[in-house]
């Protein structure tokens, strides 16, 4: 296996398919020549010509649009969106057209079309470069909306997602490209290569959609997270010497609803930790979720940790992000419940 960044094995999820499947096309804003604004797909052009790997205006809009169009016709379109908060100019195509296109044509057509986008903070972004909108994605029915939190997930997902007849909306938490880290803002960030899910093959291989996994047992109580937080929610059991079982969710929707309903049942407690906004974020739907089917088995009140109902400050980032004291105290309030 080789150790790859989160970026290195998304280029290299795109790389692999471009070259499996000749009706896979990727395209973007700066996506070709210059190889994407986090460098995601560079060298994806020069290998494959400007037919397969190419730029396009700055119309998201347009981008769906032509991806539905395209996927209409056969092809695997992989659809860049530049940040998650620029999608919304594309919300009426993805919404109208790509979700909803298998059920109006009572399954005669598909849309098997992939959409990349950057989401979250921790990178000083501010209000239009950090929001994370996946419970606006997670409300749609016919979409599939998958958030990966280390290069071998990432690429694994991508060409589950790529080869799916299903619109998969691939969110990319961009505080993870170059690396994980421990969960403070003030630290280093942690290279991959020193991190077991640094290890990717570099062939062919999925990971399955549809899937959780347990990235660490426990006894004392359930934590459901995904993308950045997966590694807040680490620093915090440590910090807080907590015996917590931590649930990556990685599909947001279709959801894993087994794994989390085994892992609640055993602990009899539930922490739900994201970064976006709290009011109707996903975390709700997840709470009443456990509620609905594990209430007998709780012993505590279900617990959230997530952003505030504000835009993502600049100045304050690291106030807004919900980090390890924030989230280790939660964890000891549905310990000592």
């Amino acid at each position: 296996m080789a150790k790859m960044t989160m970026i290195q094995a998304l280029r290299s999820a795109m790389d692999v398919m471009l070259a499996r499947d000749r009706n896979v096309v990727v395209f973007g804003e700066d996506v070709g020549y210059f190889g994407g604004v986090f460098r995601c797909t560079e060298g994806l052009q020069a290998k494959y010509g400007k037919s397969r790997v190419f730029d396009t205006p700055i119309a998201e809009g347009g981008i769906v649009g032509v991806a539905v169009g395209m996927a209409v016709y056969g092809l695997r379109p992989v659809a860049e969106i530049q940040f998650a908060d620029y999608f919304y100019p594309a919300y009426d195509q993805i919404v109208s057209e790509a979700a909803r296109l298998r059920y109006r044509s009572a399954g005669d057509f598909t849309a098997p079309i992939t959409i990349r986008m950057p989401v979250g903070g921790g990178i000083y972004g501010g209000q239009t470069h950090s929001q994370s909108p996946e419970a606006l994605l997670t409300h749609v029915c016919g979409l599939r909306t998958v958030i990966p939190s280390n290069p071998y997930d990432a690429k694994g997902l991508l060409i589950s997602a790529i080869e799916s007849d299903d619109p998969v909306m691939f969110l990319e938490p961009k505080r993870l490209y170059n690396g994980p880290f421990d969960g403070h803002h003030d630290q280093p960030v942690v290279p991959w290569s020193k991190h077991p899910a640094g290890e990717v093959p570099e062939g062919y291989y999925t990971v399955p959609l549809e899937s959780a996994a347990t990235l660490r047992a426990g006894q004392a109580l359930t934590v459901l997270t995904y993308g950045t937080m997966v590694f807040v929610c680490e620093a915090a059991a440590r910090e807080a010497g907590i015996d917590a079982e931590i649930i990556d969710l990685r599909s947001l929707w279709p959801l894993d609803l087994d794994a989390i309903v085994a892992s609640v049942k055993k602990t009899g407690r539930c922490v739900i930790v994201h970064e976006a906004t709290r009011t109707s974020g996903f975390g709700a739907e997840l709470a009443a979720l456990v509620q609905e089917h594990c209430f007998y088995h709780l012993e505590a009140p279900i617990e959230r940790v997530t952003g505030w109902d504000t835009p993502y400050p600049h100045a304050q980032e690291w106030a807004y992000f919900p980090g390890p004291q924030r989230v280790a105290a939660a964890f000891k309030r549905a310990v000592e419940a």
